[in-house]
């Protein structure tokens, strides 16, 4: 063993190790329960940042821990490669998407290799390769069959920068996820998945998701917003009836005009022989889009003309146009209550419109000043006919009963969660397998045509796709008249590849079918680590995913990730790591100067993985300390010779003293790594019996037995977190095994009993000494012990002891005057 710690030789030493032994192979025939531990794949944008590091080093902690376990585990890597900043990068350089991007790829693989995570690499996969998207393609025409995937022309969210559509959940307060710029209403054909077929087992299946953060089951809860209500018509002569949903029918009576939104086909109507309100609806439609924007956005709005009636008293209701109404959540037309919703109050105001209150608080004594504000509380019902004095709880039932009985309204469910826009105006994505035939409509590509693959040889001219000029993707006959047609020149959203890879994991080169019985064999996901920032997006859409591949049989179970971790940002100067703020630290310098192992330290040290993590250089120079003295140690242990067999029975007090330290640590770091995850108390327990290894001076032949266990015992508790260093010291310590076909170690329970146990002894609440004491030892003998040390003597000398309070097994308490 050479003296000193060089990390570069040591992880090289050790990734060429597992390499030739094809050690992370996963195989389904190999021993042990399956474990399948996945951490959320990666763009391939160039370079690996530390928040990749620290997300790929916690899964390979739980990966390798459960390896140690016993367990077959699944620990797979690949690339996240269809989206816009390719194609962005591809404008700007002058270069083919593909080619960046597979650049990109060898180089982030050859970074993750060096930081020794313990991937099976020959199931790599990359979402931009065919026989990979030729999968999606497969379902998609299998759910156009079903109905549930269809296409309509529809309001969306239009991202002016990206140019393209973005869904519902891709707009963040008001702008676009990725390009930051303000998002517009554009009215455009798109092709939906039906998600809120799903919406209500979306919802229950939370319930059963015991291994995911609550937060992130309260944030899907939420998005998927199911509400119990009303959904009643208002009649307007010579029209439809307009169509509305209240989760709120206890204040139907106070109904004092309809808001309709600026896209409503009956607004259109009204607006053709109005060119003030077609100017009116045009200046919307540059209006931002997202909910949030409607809460703080200014009302405004423009009478129709139209008139509707009231459901129960038949009086006449204004009909307005409002910009605070959006066609895609409901029906596009609200009742609007002002005294008792805010936002209806808010633009009631504005127009001088009427404010009725039919709602009073039920304790008397509270006082509603509705030129202040609404009352948005439940209450009691006035000035409602037939069904003043309700609660409104009672008149929820009451109204919703006349409602059914007259013809005029139904009870319902409904949900905030509106279906999955998919189609993207991009071109680096999955072609969506559609042809469109003048006379047929649109078809789903034949199977034996897949996958429609996606010229990769392109040429930009601005910022459109170039699939829209290309005639050669573009012409084709129509599968089922043979006559021109045209193929669907849009791209899958890249949410949709992310939404299904942990499944192709298991079966990557399945030629013949989109997954097969391998998926059995390793889904669910038992662990999956990923940022918060998913909860939405690509959770909610991989849950939808795994119940639509359920649906043709495809794989078992209803979710398909067991146990969810989100590990927080890396912080550095109390902000989020990124390029514009100039605060980014290349994990390959830090590699470069300290290995891979201090930084895979650090990054378990600092923090717990749920939370955020703050750069310290400082800290790093610490974790590369600790490994140079971890060495040392065993360096200056081997150097004696082969230690002798351990002999628990002729132990003296310091050996049972040192090893009932350890099988302690051990006790805590098999709890925080296995159940707690709290990885930096782990690391903290291991330096603490470092720092008692290192006052062990004892060279006699158990002595060193001891310290042989310890040593042993200490590497294979830190192996799962610096696995390079830990590769060399257990061959040091004379194993011919590798440490990571090593088994966890076991607590020697017999090792944690003491004949003796210490105390804490504080006088008047102060720390004054320690005391040893039989474990045994009646309160007269604690007492004793106590009064005896020398430093409590001191403290006490002069003064009255009032009383002692002894905590068994804790500490003694002298209450002096």
């Amino acid at each position: 063993m050479q003296e000193h710690y060089e990390p570069e030789s040591v992880e090289t030493q050790a990734i060429e190790w597992w390499e030739r032994n094809n050690t992370f192979r996963a195989r389904e025939d190999a021993p042990g329960e399956p474990f399948y531990c996945l951490s959320m794949f990666p763009y391939p944008s160039g370079r690996l940042h530390m928040g990749h590091v620290r997300n790929y080093t916690i899964g390979d902690v739980i990966a390798r821990y459960q390896r140690m376990q016993g367990r077959n585990v699944l620990q797979p890597m690949g690339w996240d490669a269809f989206g816009l900043p390719a194609e962005n990068a591809a404008i700007k350089h002058g270069v083919p998407p593909a080619s960046w991007t597979y650049e990109n790829i060898g180089y982030m693989r050859a970074q993750l290799k060096r930081l020794g995570f313990g991937y099976d690499w020959q199931r790599e996969l990359a979402t931009c390769h065919p026989d990979y998207y030729r999968w999606e393609q497969w379902l998609f025409t299998r759910l156009m069959n079903k109905g549930l995937a269809y296409k309509k022309t529809a309001m969306v969210n239009w991202d002016p920068v990206d140019q393209t559509v973005l869904a519902n959940e891709q707009v963040i307060d008001g702008k676009g996820w990725r390009s930051g710029a303000p998002v517009e209403r554009r009215e455009i054909p798109q092709w939906f998945l039906r998600i809120t077929d799903y919406a209500e087992e979306l919802l229950t299946g939370l319930d059963g998701l015991d291994g995911w953060p609550d937060q992130v089951r309260t944030m899907q809860r939420n998005w998927i917003g199911r509400s119990e209500g009303v959904e009643l018509e208002f009649a307007v002569p010579g029209e439809a009836p307009l169509t509305v949903y209240t989760t709120r029918p206890d204040t139907l009576m106070g109904v004092s005009y309809m808001g309709l939104a600026p896209e409503h086909p009956l607004a259109a109507k009204a607006a053709a022989d109005n060119p003030e309100l077609a100017a009116f609806i045009e200046q919307c439609r540059h209006t931002k889009v997202s909910e949030a924007d409607m809460a703080t956005l200014e009302k405004q709005g423009m009478d129709t003309g139209l008139r509707a009636v009231h459901p129960v008293t038949g009086e006449a209701v204004p009909v307005w146009v409002a910009n605070f109404v959006l066609m895609e959540y409901g029906t596009g037309a609200v009742m609007a209550v002002p005294a008792h919703d805010q936002r209806d109050w808010e633009f009631a105001r504005q127009y001088g419109l009427p404010v009725r209150q039919v709602i009073i608080p039920a304790d008397d004594g509270v006082e509603v000043d509705l030129t202040q504000a609404a009352f948005t509380e439940p209450g009691v019902l006035v000035e409602s006919a037939q069904f003043n004095g309700l609660s409104s709880e009672a008149a929820f039932d009451a109204i919703a009963d006349f409602l059914e009985q007259a013809g005029k309204g139904r009870r319902r469910v409904n949900y905030r969660l509106r279906d999955w826009g998919v189609s993207r105006q991009r071109y680096w994505g999955c072609p969506i397998p559609v042809i469109n035939c003048p006379k047929c409509g649109a078809l789903p590509v034949p199977e034996k045509d897949l996958p429609v693959v996606l010229p990769e040889d392109v040429a930009f001219d601005g910022v459109g796709s170039p699939l829209k000029k290309m005639r050669e993707f573009i012409d084709v006959a129509c599968p089922e008249c043979g006559g021109a047609a045209e193929r669907e020149t849009d791209t899958f959203d890249t949410f949709f590849e992310s939404s299904w890879y942990y499944a192709r994991y298991a079966c990557p080169d399945a030629d013949n079918a989109m997954l097969d019985e391998r998926a059995g064999h390793w889904l669910p996901v038992d662990q999956y680590i990923g940022g918060i920032e998913h909860a939405v997006l690509h959770l909610l859409y991989a849950r939808f995913f795994h119940k639509l591949m359920r649906d043709e049989g495809l794989v078992q179970g209803d979710e398909p990730f067991t146990r969810l971790l989100t590990q927080g940002m890396v912080l550095k100067d109390g902000a989020k790591m990124s390029k514009s703020k100039g605060n980014t630290v290349d994990p390959e310098a830090l590699i470069e100067r300290y290995g891979a192992d201090t930084v895979r330290l650090f990054m378990m040290f600092a923090s717990p993985p749920e939370l955020s993590l703050e750069w310290s250089d400082s800290a790093v120079e610490g974790a590369h300390r600790f490994l140079r003295r971890l060495w040392k140690q065993v360096h200056e242990h081997v150097r004696g010779g082969p230690a002798e067999a351990i002999d628990t029975g002729s132990l003296d007090e310091r050996q049972q003293a040192l090893r009932r330290k350890l099988h302690q640590t051990l006790a805590k770091v098999s709890d925080d790594i296995g159940r707690r995850y709290t990885f930096n108390t782990a690391i903290a327990a291991c330096m603490e019996l470092m720092n008692e290894l290192s006052r062990f001076d004892d060279g006699s032949g158990q002595g060193r037995a001891v310290m042989q266990e310890a040593l042993e015992i200490t590497v294979l508790m830190l192996s799962p977190i610096v696995p390079h260093i830990t590769h060399a010291l257990w061959k040091a310590l004379g194993h011919d095994d590798a440490v990571v076909d090593a088994r966890w170690p076991d607590v020697d329970e017999a090792a944690l009993e003491s004949d003796t146990i210490e105390l804490v002894v504080q006088v008047n609440g102060k720390l004054r000494g320690q005391i040893r004491v039989a474990a045994g030892a009646d309160r007269p003998a604690i007492e004793e012990a106590a009064i005896a040390d020398e430093n409590v003597r001191r403290h006490i000398e002069g003064r009255t002891v009032a009383k002692m309070i002894v905590v068994p097994g804790r500490l003694v308490n002298v209450v002096v005057k």
